[in-house]
């Protein structure tokens, strides 16, 4: 269940404001945080690319589980949102 408040999520131990119906991403983006993960090879910035879950540009840890897509997770109260190198195992 979402709130109709805003909230809080935390980025790598940073809380950032939320609001209901707003995805990961859209939080981390509206922070203004543009990069929260780095690639395997070479370790380039990535962040929101296509924005409907096609790539996979986008992946965070999440509550402790990694890979998730950012732009599909929907944000919720007190989520624990790290930033991932790879595929983040």
């Amino acid at each position: 269940m979402t709130s109709p408040e805003p909230f809080d999520i935390t980025f790598d131990g940073e809380p950032l404001p939320c609001r209901d119906g707003w995805t990961v991403a859209a939080a981390l983006t509206a922070a203004g945080i543009r990069s929260w993960r780095t690639t395997r090879h070479g370790q380039r910035p990535r962040g929101l690319f296509c924005g409907i879950g096609v790539c996979f540009d986008c992946l965070v840890t999440v509550n402790g589980r990694p890979s998730v897509r950012a732009c599909l997770a929907p944000a919720r109260p007190g989520d624990d949102v790290r930033s991932q190198s790879g595929t983040g195992r």
